[in-house]
């Protein structure tokens, strides 16, 4: 008896990395996810509650105590939530990041505005897959890195690396990017407000700086924020227009690595979480969301990813991800360069 032919992987699977090639004999009782999603859980609330008390970035806190858990990674008992946790929460969050954005937003900037930082995100991603090649790291975490800086950081990173797949970006290597990309944004709330001063930017111009440069959503805010409420503004227009570019970006990655390692696709359909961000985008451009509804999704997306990113921490090979060393950081610090100096080109030239 000949076996029907498996279906073609989507493109966030490509190559099989996230599903079995056979399907289980017996699927996974509720209660083999209920150990590795338990001590996520109680590990995303020590982050969020070191994030809240200390005013420390949320998604940062996140990987260093789920990195502090990592030793728990030994019991296979876990290993079921965890990946559950990493893999279908992260991509649930991303779902649920469509609810922040609109057509409007992304129309406000005008056509030159939306042409500049599309350009920008493609730019930096480039520098981050240049740097990485020049140091012998890779295209697939060149791209993983520039992708996170170029659009919004962490819940980037998370989604590129389900792109890529684990046979192209392992777990050290995605832990180290969202250690770094972390820290910059942080770094970059802190300084680019205060740069963005010294060379006399009006609000109009300092609020694209913010938006289109700093990584972290939340922290592209909170830096816009404390010029002006007229930065801030600017800078959320920006920075979720950078957020929009996800989807595409994420189809065009499929794409462009779908032949790596000897195999092409004969067809590519795009992943499901990309479809319902999409969808969720264009829901809240028509129908104004109730205001406990956006809040709600707000709430949602930082759960479900602080989820996903505690639980990388605690799966990520620390060997790996030691054995990395300075070089593993350096194509986010060049993407995060490259940023700057465009956003800051932009700001001076053309607003």
């Amino acid at each position: 008896m000949t076996r029907p032919p498996r279906p073609l992987p989507a493109a966030a699977d490509l190559y099989g990395d996230l599903l079995d090639v056979e399907p289980p004999s017996r699927p996974q009782r509720l209660s083999a996810y209920l150990p590795g999603l338990a001590i996520t859980g109680v590990a995303a609330l020590a982050a969020a509650w070191l994030s809240e008390h200390y005013h420390a970035p949320l998604m940062l806190m996140g990987l260093l105590i789920g990195l502090a858990f990592n030793f728990v990674n030994g019991d296979s008992r876990l290993h079921p939530g965890l990946g559950f946790a990493s893999r279908t929460l992260l991509r649930w969050g991303i779902v649920l990041v469509g609810a922040q954005v609109t057509l409007w937003q992304i129309g406000a900037l005008g056509w030159a505005g939306f042409a500049a930082i599309a350009a920008m995100v493609a730019l930096v991603t480039a520098a981050g897959a240049l740097a990485a090649r020049l140091l012998g790291l890779g295209a697939a975490f060149g791209t993983l890195a520039g992708g996170a800086v170029g659009i919004c950081g962490a819940s980037a990173a998370l989604a590129l690396a389900t792109v890529l797949g684990e046979k192209r970006i392992n777990q050290a290597q995605l832990t180290l990017v969202l250690v770094a990309v972390s820290a910059a944004s942080a770094l970059a709330m802190s300084l680019y407000p205060a740069l963005a001063g010294l060379v006399g930017l009006d609000n109009h111009a300092a609020g694209f700086l913010i938006g289109a440069s700093i990584h972290d959503v939340a922290q592209a805010l909170g830096a816009g924020y404390s010029i002006s409420d007229s930065a801030g503004q600017t800078a959320a227009i920006v920075k979720l227009t950078r957020v929009a570019m996800l989807a595409p970006v994420l189809v065009v990655v499929a794409m462009l690595f779908r032949g790596e390692g000897g195999r092409v696709s004969a067809g590519i359909a795009m992943p499901w979480f990309v479809v319902g961000f999409l969808l969720l985008a264009v829901i809240n451009s028509f129908v104004a969301l109730p205001a406990a509804t956006a809040g709600l999704a707000r709430k949602g997306t930082a759960a479900l990813l602080l989820m996903a990113v505690v639980a990388t921490g605690i799966r990520s090979p620390m060997q790996l991800l030691l054995a990395q060393g300075w070089r593993g950081s350096a194509p986010v610090i060049a993407a995060t360069l490259v940023s700057l100096a465009l956003a800051m080109t932009v700001a001076l030239t053309l607003l």
